[in-house]
């Protein structure tokens, strides 16, 4: 009974070391399994980092996309609108040279001067400015001129009218339909016939003028003839009268340098 005791007791004592034995083989496994799922989560934390990480590199990376498509079209855009911008301002050039062109052509041919421009500088839009503004220097001394001569002129045509205020106005006046040099030298000719008269009733002498004014069909050579041999007798009668001889051409040639 004791031995069978005995055997019952090793083999209990057998199935509780064998049960210790693959305890202690499952503790030690189940520490294994912990680690591993220890280095697992902690390497599907650094995957979920790297993860969220490159998330947001993408995300990045197609906002920086998106911006560069923007700027290319952006630049683009301005491309275009310079080349626009070019065309545009070479045609306005263009057609500012060409009426500077035209407006030196026409001062040319009213003023009979033609000008070059000293050392150019190759850009022709500045060359047509300079001769303008040559040809316009030129128009400005010649209005100058003009309005000083009308305005010494005007009293003696239009002794009865006041001067013009501009330039323009001066103009037309002395523009008109009716031939200015004609009635002034008719003017001249009517003072000069009335002071003939009353510096020959000075005299005292008998004239019939009745007979003087009658000439008939007098022919222009016998006139030119009376008039020549009349100049010397007029020249004291024209001296009383303030007119002062012009003086009589040099004979001699002139020097030629």
């Amino acid at each position: 009974m004791i031995s069978g005791y005995r055997c019952k007791l090793r083999q209990a004592l057998k199935e509780f070391i064998r049960l210790g034995t693959q305890f202690v083989g499952y503790r030690d496994y189940t520490k294994k399994l912990e680690g591993d799922l220890a280095e697992s989560n902690k390497r599907a934390d650094a995957l979920a980092v790297k993860l969220k990480q490159s998330e947001e590199n993408r995300q990045k990376a197609e906002k920086d996309a998106a911006t560069v498509q923007g700027l290319r079209e952006r630049l683009h855009k301005a491309e275009t609108a310079l080349s626009d911008n070019i065309t545009q301002q070479a045609a306005r050039e263009a057609d500012i040279l060409s009426r500077l062109e035209s407006q030196c052509r026409r001062f040319v041919r009213r003023t009979h001067q033609e000008y070059e421009v000293d050392g150019p500088v190759g850009d022709e839009l500045l060359d047509a400015l300079t001769l303008s503004e040559i040809h316009g220097d030129e128009a400005r001394d010649g209005l100058e001129n003009a309005e000083a001569g009308l305005l010494k002129l005007f009293p003696y045509f239009f002794p009865k009218k006041e001067t013009p205020a501009t330039f323009v106005e001066l103009a037309k006046t002395f523009n008109g339909p009716e031939d200015l040099g004609l009635k002034l030298r008719q003017e001249g000719l009517k003072i000069g016939v009335e002071g003939t008269i009353a510096l020959t009733a000075n005299s005292q002498q008998d004239v019939d003028w009745s007979k003087v004014g009658n000439i008939g069909e007098m022919e222009t050579k016998k006139w030119q003839s009376l008039i020549r041999a009349a100049k010397p007798s007029a020249r004291p009668i024209l001296s009383f009268l303030g007119v002062k001889p012009a003086p009589a051409p040099s004979a001699s040639k002139p020097e030629v340098k």
